[in-house]
């Protein structure tokens, strides 16, 4: 009987010699969603994600994968589930119609089964125009669409999702993002990897952030978001030598320290009443005539709740 959860993981643990790649690593995730994994390189996402999908063994632990035991039940586990890594796995000189045959045959379809489901897919991630076409003819975001619907052949309860839109231009993750979106409103519950903070939030109904091994939060996006604070100030002036005037205005509006950054000229902190401080702060410069570049409220990132939590960037937005 299902508790509404299609994956749950109790103190995970995974060690190679002296590092331990998973270190009580807990995760629960609810039937039908997008749930999002964020972490930096190293932090144990794709570990994660190997245990829970029955390719490695975990040191200790326990999980349970659409109420299967990841241990006990292996292989019916793999049944349940699909697997998308940050590569794409079809091959660029078959037709996209050819590669989803081949993979329905190799989960023993049948041809006749394997030629229908394929057709079945091509519709459902709007590969049929493309559909006898080389892959190697595709766009990026069309790859990872023919991808994601290669793991979709045996119509998984759960798909793990790492890092697919790894290398993708905009676009192209635009498209892979909507091909999820279909996944989950057809009642795919996926476990979504990512550094992308952009992705996780425009999918993800839920995040846990990962790092040494280890969750350090587990909330909705928004929920993570409060964490640092809710709605900030932000106010960039046009000399660094405006910036004690403006901490000090911003301060009687704030009941936390403004934090200033004299590299952007910019002084920030969180707000409750964010109309009433927004305009005694733009009244007061004003009056005092302080050169003000821009002013305005903004609400925090998962960048940074990230920073906060772990006390750096991802990879991926400290290279944006």
């Amino acid at each position: 009987m299902s508790d509404g959860y299609a994956v749950r993981a109790e103190a995970l643990e995974k060690r190679y010699g002296d590092k331990r790649a998973l270190d009580g690593f807990d995760l629960a995730v609810r039937e039908g969603t997008v749930h999002g994994l964020l972490g930096p390189n190293g932090a144990g996402k794709t570990t994660a994600v190997r245990i829970l999908s029955t390719l490695l063994k975990l040191d200790g632990g326990r999980a349970t994968v659409a109420g299967l035991d990841i241990v006990r039940q292996s292989r019916e586990v793999r049944a349940r589930i699909g697997l998308t890594g940050q590569y794409a796995a079809v091959d660029e000189v078959l037709t996209g119609r050819q590669n989803l045959e081949m993979f329905g045959r190799l989960f023993h379809l049948g041809g006749k089964r394997a030629k229908a489901r394929a057709a079945e897919l091509l519709e459902q991630f709007d590969l049929t125009d493309a559909a006898e076409k080389g892959v190697g003819k595709y766009s990026g975001g069309m790859r990872r669409r023919l991808d994601l619907a290669a793991s979709m052949i045996l119509a998984p309860a759960v798909l793990f999702l790492d890092e697919p839109t790894t290398g993708l231009d905009p676009r192209s993750r635009g498209e892979v993002w909507e091909s999820v979106r279909a996944l989950v409103a057809s009642g795919t519950t996926v476990l979504l990897t990512t550094q992308y903070l952009e992705e996780a939030d425009k999918l993800a109904s839920r995040i846990t952030v990962i790092d040494q091994g280890r969750a350090i939060a587990d909330d909705t996006p928004d929920g993570l978001k409060n964490l640092v604070g809710g709605d900030r100030i932000e106010v960039v002036v046009a000399e660094r030598s405006e910036i004690p005037r403006v901490v000090k205005v911003v301060s009687r509006v704030s009941e936390a320290e403004p934090e200033a950054d004299e590299a952007e000229l910019r002084v920030q902190a969180p707000v409750t009443d964010r109309v009433s401080a927004l305009t005694e702060v733009a009244r007061t410069l004003q009056d005092e005539g302080v050169r003000v570049e821009d002013i305005g409220l903004r609400r925090p990132s998962l960048d940074d709740v990230f920073l906060r939590l772990t006390g750096h960037r991802t990879e991926k937005e400290a290279a944006a």
